[in-house]
């Protein structure tokens, strides 16, 4: 073999060494984002049928204070998500973000099976919602160990110049997950059950579909590469995945409670609530409200990798700043006008608006809150505190909500949005550029 052979082969042998490792990547990426998509659903299945479920599980009542009790096991799920945070982050950096993303669906399956086999309050009594706010906790565990975990490895398996983009797909499949759900809901309203049969029975359906996804997902986990930032560390840290270790980056530990605070009341607010806010507020009909919020949410997907690769360009502190601002600025007046209309399209545009601006948090909070740890302890960084946040601020807003609502004080609610957010932009303008101050090896 000649000289000129020989290094015609080396090029032509990187080559394909690279195009593998491209691949490998691309199905891992694929395979934990399909895991988070289904995890989600079955999560957000909760909220979508909570209007047609909540007569099952409670005493008669009115509607909106059978919703407010729906509402308040919602918020006792989020209860969890720091236990969840801890335990599978602890996991996380200690055995790997493979296992503990396979553990994860293992709960959200149990939790969806519970949900589906619970006989109704008219038959079992008390023992009804017993065994909703069991079957919430284990979910509640699950999405917890879920995002810091999941945030951990899409980030780290990602190269440098597109980290952005690739960690944005865990909203992409949040957001999916939660428009499957009311897509599910769609298709039910509207083709296959009666609303009588949905208020009775139906609402069932969805989390044994739930169940049998969460276990195709067990499979598609199991064969992921686990990354190299994990398995660095593995050998390097003796004190990986602690507490005490966590708590020895206490700015980081406080920069993911306050960025999180304002985007998660946000989120929650324009996402799970809206369909009930919809309804309740401005009088549009379940099925108006489910289409509108199904139709605003496919928008909101598609405008995370995009804001994502933007912020591979221009940092993740200006797009930041830019839902801080936007945010702190445009909230009153965007749900003040939308009490104030009865027209599904003038909901669907004024929501959307309200949802662009969220994009600027939702679609780099993951990787931002990445690149703030070690990889020691950065499933248990990322997840545990933006759990102790979720479950202060988002697992609250919608029982926030609906009770000034009945109090008769609704505007109030859109006051503390904005103020939340705010809070949030502070954190934002004092922070660092996570992207030039990575803490995730190129």
């Amino acid at each position: 073999m000649t000289p000129e052979s020989i290094e015609t082969v080396r090029p032509s042998s990187a080559r394909a060494e690279q195009d593998k490792s491209a691949l490998h990547r691309l199905r891992s990426i694929f395979s934990g984002s399909v895991g988070n998509l289904i995890e989600w659903y079955d999560w957000y299945v909760y909220s979508a049928f909570a209007i047609y479920f909540a007569k099952s599980f409670f005493p008669k009542g009115d509607e909106t204070a059978q919703l407010l009790n729906a509402a308040a096991v919602f918020a006792v799920g989020f209860l969890a998500r720091p236990i969840g945070g801890w335990l599978m982050g602890k996991h996380a950096d200690r055995h790997g973000r493979k296992s503990a993303l396979v553990f994860s669906v293992v709960l959200m399956c149990l939790g969806s099976l519970i949900i589906a086999l619970t006989p109704g309050y008219a038959t079992i009594g008390i023992a009804s919602p017993v065994m909703l706010v069991l079957a919430r906790l284990l979910q509640g565990l699950s999405v917890g160990g879920e995002y810091g975990t999941s945030a951990t490895y899409l980030s780290e398996i990602a190269t440098a110049k597109d980290r952005g983009f690739y960690s944005s797909f865990q909203y992409v499949t949040l957001i999916m997950g939660q428009l499957l759900a009311l897509g599910l809901l769609i298709l039910l309203q509207r083709v296959v059950l009666t609303s009588a049969q949905l208020e009775d029975w139906g609402w069932r359906v969805p989390f044994f579909i739930g169940a049998l996804c969460a276990i195709a997902a067990m499979g598609l986990r199991g064969k992921m590469d686990e990354t190299r930032e994990f398995k660095k560390a593995k050998t390097g840290a003796q004190d990986r995945g602690t507490l005490r270790a966590l708590f020895s980056h206490p700015k980081a530990v406080l920069a993911v409670i306050g960025l999180t605070m304002g985007g998660t009341v946000a989120f929650y607010t324009y996402t799970t609530y809206m369909q009930k806010f919809l309804v309740n507020t401005v009088g549009l009909g379940k099925d108006q409200a489910t289409l509108v919020s199904a139709a605003s949410l496919a928008i909101f997907a598609m405008l995370q990798p995009l804001v994502g690769a933007i912020s591979d360009r221009v940092g993740r502190r200006p797009v930041l700043m830019a839902f801080g601002v936007l945010g702190t600025l445009s909230t009153v007046p965007l749900l003040t006008a939308m009490s104030q209309t009865h027209d599904a399209w003038t909901a669907f545009f004024l929501n959307v608006a309200a949802l662009v601006i969220v994009s600027g948090y939702t679609s780099i909070n993951a990787v931002v809150k990445a690149e703030l740890f070690p990889a020691e302890i950065r499933a248990l960084g990322v997840g545990f505190p933006y759990a102790v946040a979720v479950s202060v601020f988002g697992g609250t807003a919608e029982y926030i909500a609906l009770w000034l609502k009945q109090a008769g004080h609704e505007a109030w609610f859109y006051w503390y949005v904005a103020g939340c957010i705010f809070c949030s932009l502070l954190v934002y303008a004092t922070m660092k550029d996570t992207r030039q101050h990575s803490r995730i090896a190129d």
